[in-house]
C-alpha cells in the first residue's frame, strides 16, 4: 500500500462547488442567488458539476491534471460540511449520472478526482441524527453520538450541551467512530465513492478521530478499492504522525504555505525559510511523503493570497514560482489564477468571474507557463532538492532540484531592490563556459569559471537550466 505514483505528477486544482461554475440552471434552488453576489454563510449561486464538465477545457488549457472538491453530498449549506446523506450527490449539484459524467470527462483528459470526507461530524439532517432527536433515548442509533443526557436538543440558541457537537456546534453532532456501525458505516462510504471512480479522498478534521485503528482500517479499504486511491490529511500543524502505513499518503502542507507566504510578507527572513524548508523536506518525513505533500498557496479555509499579498501580483507570481518549483504536489485554489481576492471564510469563496473583464489574465498567463514546465521538466517534479544559496541580508535565495545529470536552479529576490545574485556553480555542477537559460523569460546567462552572476528585479526569481 505505498503512496500512489501519480501523486508526484499531480498539480491540483480546488474547486468549491457552488461557486465555480453554473451548467444547469434547473437544479439551481428556489432563492438561489444572481452569481457574483457577495459571499455568505447560507447563499447558493447555483455552482453544479455539470458547471465543472463544461469548463474542463479551461482547466486543461491552464495545465492541471487533479481537481479537489469540497464535499458534494447531500446537505443544508453550501459548503457542505454538514452532510446528511453519504451516498447522494447534493441535488443542487446534480446526480449520480453528473458524477457519472464528470468521473468519465476528467479520465478520459488524465485528470484525477479527489473528494472530501467529513467523516468527524454531520448535518443534524442525517438519518441517524434525525432518528435520535425522533426517539431520543429509544432510539437504535443512540450510540452512534457522544450523548450527555436526555432529552437530546438539536435546536435552539447556544452550544451543544446535551451531546458533543465539533467545536460545541449544535449543527454538527459528532459521530462515535468507536461504535463498529459508525465504523462499518463509513468504510462502506470509502469504499463506495472510489468504486464509482473517485481517485482518493480529502479526510476533513481527521485528527479529530484520535484512533489509529480506525484510520488504519480506512486505509486498508481504500486501498483494497484501488491501491492507487490518494489519502490526504487535513492536518495543519504538519505532525508527522499522520502519515504512513495506517495513515494518509500526505497532508495539506500548511506549514509550508504559512513560510514561503511569510517570506513574502516580511514575517519571515529568507534564512528561516530556508531552514523550515530543510525541516519538511528533509527531516520531517520519509521521501514518498514529502512528495505526496499537498502545497497549497490558499483554500477555502483561508484568506486569498492575493488579498494576503496586498494585491501585490509580482509577488503572486513569486509565490507561485517557489511553489511549483518544490517537491509535493502544488495546488491552486479556483480564481486565484486570474487575481480573485478575498478574506477569510465566507469572502474567500466568491463566485468565479467568468467575465474576462474582472480577470487578471497577464496573472494566468504566467501560471499557465510555470505549470507547462513543471509538467515538462522530471526534475521539477521527481528531483531531489539542495540548498545553494542564503543570503538573509539581502532576501536572496537559490536551491537546485536534481534527477540523474540534470539541475534546474531556483534563485529568488524576495526584496524591494534590484540584486545581482552570485552562485557557485561549480557546488552545482556546471562548468566554466555552460550556457544557462532563464525558461521563464529567455534569457540567456553564461558560466564563468566557477561562478554565475543573475541579476534579479525586485519580487522576481529565476528557473535556471541547461539551453
Amino acid at each position: 500500500m505505498a503512496v500512489p505514483y501519480w501523486v508526484e505528477d499531480a498539480i491540483f486544482y480546488q474547486i468549491f462547488p457552488d461557486r465555480f461554475a453554473n451548467g444547469d440552471p434547473r437544479n439551481d434552488p428556489p432563492n438561489v442567488q444572481p452569481w457574483g453576489t457577495p459571499p455568505d454563510i447560507h447563499g447558493f449561486q447555483g455552482g453544479d458539476l455539470r458547471g465543472v464538465i463544461q469548463k474542463l477545457d479551461y482547466l486543461l488549457d491552464l495545465g492541471i491534471n487533479a481537481i479537489y472538491f469540497t464535499p458534494i453530498f447531500e446537505a443544508s449549506s453550501n459548503h457542505r460540511y454538514n452532510t446528511y446523506n453519504y451516498f447522494k450527490i447534493d441535488p443542487r449539484l446534480g446526480d449520480q449520472r453528473d458524477f457519472r459524467a464528470l468521473i468519465d470527462a476528467a479520465h478520459q483528459n488524465g485528470i484525477r478526482v479527489v473528494l472530501d470526507g467529513v467523516f468527524n461530524h454531520v448535518g443534524r439532517g442525517f438519518f441517524a441524527f434525525s432518528d435520535l432527536l425522533d426517539n431520543q433515548e429509544h432510539s437504535p442509533y443512540r450510540d452512534w453520538f457522544h450523548v450527555k443526557k436526555f432529552p437530546v436538543e438539536g435546536y435552539g440558541p447556544g452550544d451543544a450541551t446535551t451531546y458533543t457537537g465539533w467545536w460545541n456546534h449544535k449543527s454538527l453532532p459528532k459521530l462515535n467512530t468507536s461504535n463498529p456501525q459508525v465504523r462499518a458505516y463509513v468504510m462502506q462510504v470509502a469504499r463506495y465513492w472510489i468504486d464509482q471512480g473517485a481517485d482518493g479522498w480529502r479526510l476533513d478534521v481527521p485528527n479529530e478521530i484520535d484512533d489509529d485503528s480506525f484510520w488504519a482500517e480506512f486505509r486498508a479499504t481504500v486501498k483494497a478499492a484501488n491501491p492507487e486511491a490518494y489519502i490526504l490529511g487535513e492536518i495543519w500543524d504538519g505532525d508527522p504522525r499522520w502519515v504512513g502505513k495506517r495513515h494518509f499518503d500526505g497532508l495539506m502542507n500548511y506549514p509550508l504555505r504559512e513560510a514561503l507566504l511569510g517570506v513574502l510578507t516580511g514575517k519571515v527572513n529568507v534564512g528561516g525559510f530556508a531552514d523550515r524548508l530543510e525541516t519538511l523536506l528533509h527531516k520531517q518525513y520519509a521521501r514518498e511523503h514529502v512528495y505526496a505533500m499537498y502545497n497549497p498557496l490558499g483554500s477555502h479555509d483561508t484568506e486569498r493570497v492575493l488579498t494576503m499579498l496586498n494585491g501585490d501580483q509580482a509577488k503572486l507570481k513569486l509565490a507561485w514560482l517557489i511553489q511549483m518549483a518544490l517537491p509535493g504536489a502544488p495546488a491552486v485554489y479556483y480564481g486565484d489564477e486570474i487575481g480573485l481576492e478575498g478574506g477569510k471564510d465566507p469572502e474567500c469563496r466568491k463566485a468565479f468571474p467568468w467575465d474576462t473583464l474582472e480577470q487578471k489574465d497577464e496573472l494566468h498567463r504566467y501560471l499557465r507557463s510555470l505549470i507547462h514546465w513543471r509538467k515538462r521538466l522530471p526534475m521539477l517534479r521527481r528531483g531531489s532538492y539542495g540548498r545553494v544559496l542564503v543570503e538573509d541580508g539581502r532576501s536572496c535565495m537559490a536551491f537546485v532540484r536534481a534527477l540523474g545529470e540534470q539541475r534546474l536552479v531556483v534563485v529568488f529576490n524576495a526584496s524591494a531592490t534590484r540584486r545581482q545574485v552570485r552562485l557557485n556553480a561549480k557546488q552545482i555542477g556546471w562548468r566554466d563556459g555552460l550556457i544557462l537559460t532563464n525558461l521563464l523569460t529567455d534569457e540567456q546567462s553564461i558560466v564563468s569559471g566557477d561562478w554565475l552572476n543573475v541579476t534579479l528585479p525586485p519580487w522576481s526569481g529565476a528557473w535556471l537550466t541547461l539551453a
